[in-house]
């Protein structure tokens, strides 16, 4: 199975939401507080770490890919190549779903996956993620042929 990925539209409008809110309750806290101490300093640092985070993620332009899923585990393509990757869904809002790749080696890439990339492939792709029985082989280590062979011989 092949599905598109990319820079996520959606997942922008959201983060720029989740951005915003969190600045109105640094200024309603520090509104509300009865002067201005280290607490007041400490809100201004992580809403300023919190803008640069938030405008570096989604003004970063990511190019497009393609997540593939060969039955066994996933891999990238199109310009990001992350070989025999293990998927996990971190966050599922149904027309978004946000992905965590990660490499045997260790390294992980976190990507954003919409709806609307391909709609008619959609439900093949969360049930791709949500297999049960893909994540219990990797989680136990087990190839796929030595589980077939173990189901055969018994």
């Amino acid at each position: 199975m092949i599905y598109p990925v990319g820079r996520s539209r959606d997942a922008e409008r959201l983060l720029i939401a989740l951005w915003v809110l969190g600045i109105c309750a640094v200024i309603v806290a520090s509104v509300q507080s009865a002067g201005i101490d280290w607490r007041d300093g400490v809100l201004l640092v992580c809403a300023i770490i919190a803008t640069l985070a938030a405008w570096t993620g989604v003004f970063r332009s990511s190019s497009r890919a393609n997540l593939i899923f060969d039955g066994q585990s996933w891999s990238m393509s199109g310009g990001i190549d992350l070989p025999t990757a293990q998927a996990a869904v971190m966050l599922d809002l149904q027309w978004l779903l946000l992905i965590r790749l990660r490499e045997p080696v260790g390294a992980t890439r976190w990507v954003w996956v919409e709806r609307n990339a391909m709609p008619q492939r959609w439900r093949d792709l969360r049930r791709a993620l949500y297999s049960r029985a893909i994540q219990t082989k990797a989680k136990a280590g087990i190839p796929e042929s030595a589980s077939d062979a173990h189901h055969l011989s018994s």
